[in-house]
């Protein structure tokens, strides 16, 4: 049975653009108590708002999903992108279908590395600049420097449930790292393997000769 919260993301997600007493007549209870769960969805940033001109006198906030809320029903361009996945293997030869991961990845990266001078940053910088990419598409990483090098973790992808299926999206997130810090990388750990996260290393030798 769906909660309070699931039904009112829901509605949101039918309707759009729902002002409180709209959310409160869709879900059946009173407005204080949508307003409720509507605080803890926008602090959860599943929800966000803006003020809406409705008739005559002051405007109203209407609030909607944020990018973070619409991921919450993948289902329908999951059921898509995979059906394209599949159509992709079904028809190219295997080879050919990890080049193009692999392209996307490169020419992804060429778009960034061409604002940037890279080759001037030292190699901590550089991982920064990919935590920051990786961020923007939709990857939450964090870096650490060990005794055998830099660990990358990937602490969340947005490619887990295709990968499921089609494991060579994972070529694209590995091409963009290595791409931008303009070193070979190591996979050392994979969240489509069980483990808590994807994790890559940059062996010290490699950083310091990208840096010499």
């Amino acid at each position: 049975m769906a909660t309070t919260r699931e039904k009112v993301l829901k509605t949101l997600l039918t309707r759009k653009r729902c002002s409180i007493n709209d959310l409160a007549e869709a879900v059946g209870i009173n407005p204080i108590s949508v307003r409720h769960h509507i605080n803890k969805l926008e602090a959860a940033s599943l929800v966000t708002s803006e003020e809406e001109k409705h008739g005559v006198g002051r405007p109203r906030l209407v609030y909607f999903l944020t990018e973070k809320g619409m991921e919450q029903f993948p289902s329908r361009y999951l059921q898509l992108t995979v059906r394209l996945l599949k159509q992709l293997k079904e028809t190219l030869p295997k080879p050919m279908v990890g080049e193009l991961f692999t392209q996307m990845a490169d020419d992804l990266a060429a778009d960034y590395a061409s604002e940037l001078e890279l080759e001037e940053l030292p190699i901590e910088k550089r991982l920064d600049l990919v935590k920051d990419l990786l961020g923007a598409e939709g990857f939450t990483m964090e870096w650490e420097h060990m005794d055998d090098g830099y660990h990358i973790r990937e602490v969340s992808c947005p490619y887990y449930h295709i990968g499921q299926s089609h494991p060579e999206v994972c070529a694209i997130d590995e091409a963009l790292i290595s791409h931008m810090l303009a070193v070979p990388i190591e996979k050392v750990k994979c969240l489509l393997d069980g483990d808590s996260y994807c994790t890559y290393i940059v062996p010290d030798s490699e950083e310091t000769e990208s840096n010499t």
